[in-house]
């Protein structure tokens, strides 16, 4: 897998990507997303390419005091073939290069599958509970 920052000809492909990973909420805009990753240093969408295919992808940003990592898809027909684990290396390799000390992930509570994976790869469940607001 060739693993590349987005560019403005993925954008409509990598949202059409997402749709098919299922990961678009009803409530996300995933091109205000991506627009807002693409608008300063501090973020980035990490596009994984096989040939002309897209086969994975990560968001990965800093808040300015830790590192959160958001839309890792894989293709459904390539799962369990090690594309989410380099991915995620990607997307943390990129977040160790600009100064990121800690990286976080949210998993929806009902997401047992992927809560296992990320356990695979080191992550470890926090003591905190996230808050949110929507404006």
């Amino acid at each position: 897998m060739r693993i590349v920052e987005i560019d403005e000809a993925d954008i409509e492909p990598v949202v059409a990507f997402w749709e098919r990973c299922g990961l678009i909420r009803p409530w996300n805009d995933p091109r205000a997303d991506i627009a807002l990753a693409r608008l300063t240093a501090s973020s980035t969408v990490l596009v994984g390419w096989d040939d002309a295919a897209i086969v994975a992808t990560a968001m990965a940003g800093s808040d300015g005091h830790r590192g959160w990592i958001y839309y890792v898809g894989v293709d459904p027909d390539a799962r369990r073939a090690g594309l989410g684990g380099e991915i995620m290396e990607a997307a943390e390799t990129w977040l160790r290069e600009h100064g990121v000390p800690k990286v976080q992930v949210m998993v929806r509570g009902d997401n047992a599958e992927v809560r296992g994976f990320y356990r695979r790869l080191g992550y470890e469940a926090q003591e905190v509970t996230v808050l949110g607001k929507r404006f």
